[in-house]
């Protein structure tokens, strides 16, 4: 705002009202803790910052009637500043502002009557320069807070994103550290945690949006880092709540997996990579949730797959190299036995067909893996056999031999 040279009788006011600046300053801060709460919370906002503010600003704001130069929006700017990493509301940090300049115009008010050459006339135009100034320091106070609230917003992610990487990592080991990451974290200190994963839908975009928020509607408090290929999340979790917890992420049909319970923070590192075992235990399904205790085979399968694939093919490699037909009617008879829990008769019911029809296949599978089913060893491994063949490349290879051939 540039102004014309104000009167030399204003001018005169406002250099008398300078000279006694450091009492302005405290009467305006004392005013302050009568009509603002937050200000009155000295462990927020100290009174001696309070005091600095109102000095700097009415000295400033004064000035202003003692010179044509144009408004320096500094001391306002660091004033809405200060104000949002000290956590005072924007509506409050602004109403001090109106407060002060109310305060400064009672005092030119009160001044001017002391010297009878200060016209009604001069007053006149000084009122508009003080509401306009006042409109200027407004936009300069709520501009620098919100900047301030937007950086600080960005410092906080980044150091939760970078704790939770600590944490993750296994890089928070002592008590102090840990204690000040669950702090900010919100996270608390003890309790029963789960780590879930899950696939981002592209690369960088997040899997579970807004499931922090939806977790918190649920009292379960978490925290998340988004990775290149997964969304990553130590959740608080306790028991009663891990039904709710688990239909919130089922609703964005993403494959997620969902480490065992632990109860101490440390072993975060461990949690996660059965989480993400879980998450490869969902290969060749479109979405789904796998917590990692409900199926452990699966979860061993998918902690080795190389040697899951190997033991494919030495345990069942001679059904694998039949002709398709023989090839399914074994491996389904193999599949619904197990399924009967080892009997005969039930299987041959499930299969439609009579029991003895039944042991006749198993034989057949008997000598073609040069395998007793009575054995429980062998048992124990073609049933692992079976579980891995569906997402193996063995399996993927001769369906896609079948569909080929019609």
């Amino acid at each position: 705002m540039s102004r014309s040279t104000p009167p030399d009788e204003v001018v005169e006011v406002a250099d008398i009202l300078l000279e006694r600046i450091d009492d302005l300053g405290l009467r305006l801060a004392e005013r302050f803790l009568v009509e603002l709460d937050t200000y009155r919370n000295a462990a927020q906002v100290p009174f001696d910052s309070i005091r600095t503010s109102c000095t700097r600003n009415l000295t400033l704001m004064l000035r202003h009637f003692t010179t044509d130069a144009p408004v320096d929006p500094q001391p306002p700017k660091e004033t809405g500043r200060l104000r949002a990493q000290q956590g005072v509301p924007l509506a409050e940090t602004l109403h001090a502002f109106r407060i002060g300049f109310e305060f400064l115009w009672s005092e030119l008010v009160t001044e001017s009557r002391r010297h009878p050459q200060v016209t009604d006339a001069m007053l006149v135009p000084l009122a508009a320069d003080v509401w306009a100034l006042s409109g200027e320091y407004a936009v300069a106070v709520a501009a620098a807070y919100r900047d301030m609230t937007a950086e600080l917003v960005m410092q906080r992610e980044h150091e939760r994103s970078v704790l939770v990487e600590a944490l993750f990592t296994g890089m928070i080991a002592d008590p102090a550290t840990l204690g000040e990451a669950t702090r900010i974290l919100g996270l608390p200190p003890t309790g029963r945690y789960v780590v879930v994963v899950a696939e981002a839908p592209a690369t960088g975009r997040e899997a579970l949006p807004g499931i922090e928020a939806a977790l918190g509607a649920q009292q379960i408090t978490s925290a998340w880092r988004l990775l290149p290929e997964q969304q990553i999340g130590v959740l608080c979790l306790p028991a009663a709540r891990e039904p709710a917890a688990l239909n919130a992420l089922r609703k964005h049909r993403r494959r997620i997996g969902v480490s065992p319970p632990y109860d101490a923070l440390p072993e975060t590192p461990q949690a996660l990579h059965f989480a993400r075992l879980a998450v490869a235990g969902l290969r060749g399904r479109a979405h789904g949730v796998a917590r990692f205790d409900d199926d452990p085979l699966a979860m061993l399968i998918a902690a080795a797959p190389v040697e899951a694939e190997r033991m494919v093919r030495v345990s069942l490699g001679p059904l694998l190299a039949l002709p398709f037909e023989e090839r399914e009617r074994l491996l389904e008879t193999l599949r619904t036995w197990f399924a009967a829990a080892g009997s005969a008769a039930d299987a041959g019911k499930l299969l439609f067909l009579h029991p003895n029809s039944v042991r006749y296949r198993l034989r057949r599978i008997e000598e073609l893996t040069s395998r007793s089913l009575s054995d429980p060893r062998t048992v124990v491994e073609l049933g692992a056999a079976l579980r891995v063949l569906p997402v193996s490349g063995s399996g993927a290879a001769r369906s896609g031999r079948r569909g080929a051939g019609g």
